[in-house]
């Protein structure tokens, strides 16, 4: 088991919502722990968000689940994510505050170079921002 922070079309449903991604493979329902803020910056490619980790950025909103192993190779098909390849998401790992627990997570961060020229989420939640525009 280990632990995902999700910010875009993984969260619940949303287009790729990891609880229907865990049922169409057949993998255990992802716990949710809890809604929770990392610092960066989100920007709007379109059909989905990409995250830049950033102290010094905003409060982006997401939400963290535990999940079996299984489900993280699903979520890096969803992501686009290849061993050897270059892809736009980039599996990292971040710790996030749950309840006062420190916890370590998962997270698909895209590169500050892959971001130029698109709009900035200054509300820094996905969901609000796409039900606005």
């Amino acid at each position: 088991m280990q632990n995902v922070f999700v910010y875009g079309t993984l969260r619940a449903g949303e287009i790729n919502d990891i609880s229907a991604a865990a049922a169409r493979n057949d993998i255990p329902e992802p716990t949710l722990l809890g809604t929770v803020t990392v610092r960066g910056h989100l920007f709007d490619f379109g059909a989905y968000p990409g995250l830049v980790v950033d102290e010094e950025g905003g409060h982006v909103t997401g939400d963290v689940y535990e999940i079996s192993d299984e489900l993280v190779a699903v979520l890096d098909e969803i992501e686009a994510v290849y061993p050897g390849n270059d892809t736009l998401f980039l599996p990292q790992d971040l710790m996030v505050k749950i309840d006062g627990e420190t916890v370590p997570c998962r997270f698909y961060t895209v590169t500050g170079t892959s971001v130029q020229g698109l709009p900035l989420i200054k509300s820094g939640d996905w969901i609000e921002h796409r039900r606005t525009r």
